[in-house]
Order: C-alpha cells, then structure tokens, then sequence
C-alpha cells in the first residue's frame, strides 16, 4: 500500500513544480519506476485517480507509468545482467558478489502542462 505515499508525494512535488511556474493546469505525469521496486501499476493508477480528484490542478490528469528494468552489476567480472531472470548469482561467473545498479528507483520523468 505504500503506492498511495508515492501518490501523495508525487502531487506534492508537481503541485509545487506548477506554482513555481505559474502553471494552472496539468494534463498529464509520467512516472519511471524500477522493476523491482515493488510498485504495482494498478493500485497507483486506482490511488491516482482517487486522489487527485481532491486537487482542481490535477483534474483530468492521466497518469503515465514507464518501467526502468533491473539490472545487476558483478564485481567479480565487471558485467551486468538482467536481475530478474537471474537474482543475485552472476549467470557469467557464478560469484554472488553482486549489487544491484539500476531498478528500484521512481522518479517523475515528465510533467504535461496545459
């Protein structure tokens, strides 16, 4: 449930990118998220469209969502690899030497104005 905190911190944030700029209506947020940060599309949509019916800024807004896929680093190698088709063990050298470098993150990519 942690996606309506995600909602509620991404209206705060684009509210405050709008009244820096003078904007009065936004059309559209694209969010990019990693795919393992365990955000689930469907509920932040539903949260979405709850929420930002409160606010006359975001009347009408759609919400974007863009995946950022996960992407693991080796230090025993020094390559990277698809997370989750493989997890924590190297598929090239076996080590479990490993971090992951990309795929858990969410950030807001893009704000459509009117």
């Amino acid at each position: 449930m942690h996606e309506l905190g995600l909602v509620n911190y991404v209206v705060k944030q684009v509210t405050a990118i709008a009244e820096e700029n003078q904007v009065e209506k936004i059309c559209s947020v694209t969010l990019e998220f990693g795919e393992v940060s365990g955000i689930v599309p469907s509920y932040l949509h539903s949260y979405w469209d709850w929420y930002t019916k409160k606010f006359p800024l975001f009347t009408g807004t759609k919400l974007y969502c863009e995946t950022i896929p996960a992407v693991t680093w080796c230090d025993s190698c020094h390559k990277t690899y698809p997370t989750v088709q493989y997890g924590k063990t190297c598929p090239y050298c076996g080590s479990g030497d490993t971090w992951l470098q990309s795929g858990n993150e969410m950030n807001i990519k893009e704000i459509e104005v009117e």
